[in-house]
């Protein structure tokens, strides 16, 4: 257990943000998913639709450090590759 006021706050703080930082992965976890939901139904026009959301989310979750920016442009160019084969 922490025994200075700063790491007790740390701890605290830590555990919100494990909180906060979780609920963004999932969500764009979600968004993932509707988009290869989409490209296994071969609706090309529903599965873009999708994909501009979930790339917008993605992009997001990265610039706030929910994931690494290569992993994030990594899964967008995958999306897209998947996409156009429509």
């Amino acid at each position: 257990m922490a025994n200075h006021k700063s790491a007790k706050t740390r701890i605290n703080r830590n555990a919100k943000r494990a909180v906060i930082n979780g609920a963004r992965r999932n969500r764009v976890r979600t968004f993932v998913k509707k988009v290869e939901a989409a490209i296994l139904a071969a609706n090309k026009e529903q599965a873009q639709e999708a994909f501009k959301i979930a790339e917008s989310e993605m992009m997001s979750a990265a610039r706030k450090g929910i994931f690494a920016l290569n992993t994030a442009a990594r899964t967008v160019s995958r999306l897209s590759k998947k996409i156009k084969a429509l």
